[in-house]
């Protein structure tokens, strides 16, 4: 199982949000600069960026600085957040980003997944973001009548071959994520599946890895202390 640190930048800082409430949010590093080095020298291969003023305005808007970050971190890094057209999934991929993440996309316009997944494959990634199992879209606003797992056979079906899944109500507490939901969704597809939201000590990432979770984001955990990067790293590479 993959650890992806997570880099959310709102306003060019590096924040964190509680259960998506853009008012909770808080700056938890110097600089994304400052976050992606101490990642880089913690043993991450991987890096998780969102662009949060783009998830919410539907459009980028920190780009720049994020592309600029993942090329000095020198990781493999996967984006989400503003991404609605192919202008903005191309802007990314030419500029050094491995992976983009389709979330509001997913639910809105699902043309998009499918010419995105024609022309570029497995470096577009679908997120499922989710409240009490339903879908919601444009920065966690906006509610769904689609339930998680019916999306993430939609996907499936159009080719998609990883998915970012997240439980609203558990991300940015600390409290541990949704392993039910995780299990559901990994008996129903054969995607891979990034687990994000809640993530908050190394018992997790193993009950993680139990479910055979291809990925799990960590946030909070690793700026507040309570996951120590290199070991959870170290750990989870032996299992």
């Amino acid at each position: 199982m993959i650890i992806l640190p997570a880099i959310d930048i709102k306003d060019g800082n590096c924040v964190r949000l509680l259960k998506g409430d853009y008012s909770t949010a808080h700056r938890v590093c110097e600089s994304p600069y400052k976050a992606a080095e101490q990642f880089a020298q913690a043993g991450a291969a991987w890096m998780h960026m969102v662009d949060l003023d783009g998830a919410k305005d539907a459009k980028l808007v920190n780009a720049d600085l994020i592309a600029d970050v993942a090329k000095s971190s020198g990781l493999s890094v996967e984006v989400g957040g503003g991404i609605r057209d192919m202008n903005a999934v191309e802007y990314y991929l030419s500029r050094g980003i491995n992976r983009v993440i389709l979330g509001s996309a997913a639910v809105k316009n699902q043309q998009l997944v499918v010419d995105a997944v024609r022309e570029y494959g497995d470096r577009i990634v679908v997120g499922i973001d989710a409240k009490d199992g339903m879908v919601r879209a444009e920065g966690w606003l906006d509610n769904s009548d689609i339930n998680y797992i019916e999306l993430a056979k939609r996907m499936e079906a159009v080719g998609v071959q990883t998915i970012v899944f997240t439980d609203i109500d558990q991300d940015g507490t600390l409290a541990g994520p949704n392993l039910k939901q995780l299990d559901d969704l990994t008996h129903e597809v054969s995607c891979n599946i990034i687990a994000s939201g809640g993530v908050a000590v190394l018992k997790d990432l193993i009950n993680l890895s139990d479910l055979d979770i291809y990925g799990a984001i960590c946030g909070k955990a690793i700026y507040s202390g309570t996951i120590d990067l290199k070991q959870a790293i170290e750990m989870t590479t032996k299992i």
